[in-house]
């Protein structure tokens, strides 16, 4: 296991979303944050927070989504959190191809936090 958690926050807010508080960047990174502050208080380094503001999630060609593939590539991030699944993938065909392929090849711990 791994000694210390290098940990990637990934936030995404579509305009489909509109004007919903609850998706809002700040309030995803909010809970994001205090997520981390409550379970990775010894074991966990927060690397950055990577936020798509206006993006969709049915490809990964975000800015933001790319920067933290890159990080991950590059050997700077091994955990990803995020809100929930659809923050991070809307296709099915994306998600399982991160989360069975991408992800396990560079060993990285993904967590989301709950349904939408």
């Amino acid at each position: 296991m791994n000694s210390v958690w290098r940990i990637a926050l990934y936030i995404r807010l579509s305009r489909d979303d509109g004007n919903d508080e609850s998706m809002s960047i700040s309030n995803q990174r909010k809970i994001l944050m205090e997520y981390v502050g409550q379970f990775f208080k010894e074991d966990g380094k927060l690397i950055d927070v990577y936020a798509d503001d206006g993006q969709t999630g049915t490809d990964f060609e975000r800015p933001e989504f790319q920067r933290m593939l890159r990080d991950i590539e590059a050997g700077k991030v091994n955990c990803i959190i995020c809100k929930n699944l659809s923050r991070a993938f809307r296709n099915y065909s994306d998600q399982g191809y991160f989360l069975e392929k991408i992800f396990p090849k560079f060993h990285i711990r993904f967590i989301t936090l709950g349904n939408p």
